[in-house]
């Protein structure tokens, strides 16, 4: 019997996107600016700029400036939010414990939290994910 393919990124966005479109009131509004976008692997320049040497330890990224830190002065270039494809996998097939779209909508809801001004300190606080 042959296994199913892993999802492609057309499916990791619909999941991505149907998590933002779950998002409850005022976040759904706030969440709506973001560029949502679904590459395989990260850049070795990325990795080089976040001091991470393993590609697989990087399963999302929020780039943009969070709304907490921004000024009506100063129009701001639209945020993005970047699932990686195969990180995510890679970290799916090793846990066992978790289905692949919740992983996904994880990832997604953790890189929306930094849009919305929270750090990993305060995310890990509230959620105890990795435990």
């Amino acid at each position: 019997m042959m296994d199913a393919p892993a999802p492609d990124a057309k499916a990791f966005e619909r999941v991505a996107e149907e998590t933002r479109d779950a998002f409850p009131a005022p976040f759904a509004g706030l969440a709506a600016e973001v560029r949502l976008t679904v590459e395989e692997w990260p850049s070795e320049t990325l990795m080089s700029e976040l001091e991470i040497g393993d590609a697989s330890d990087l399963t999302g990224l929020y780039e943009g400036v969070p709304l907490t830190e921004r000024s009506v002065e100063w129009p701001e270039p639209p945020s993005q939010v970047t699932l990686f494809r195969r990180p995510i996998l890679d970290e799916w097939a090793a846990r066992e414990d978790v289905s692949l779209r919740a992983l996904i909508a994880h990832v997604t809801v953790h890189e929306f939290a930094h849009h919305f001004g929270w750090s990993d300190d305060d995310i890990a606080r509230i959620d105890r994910w990795w435990e």
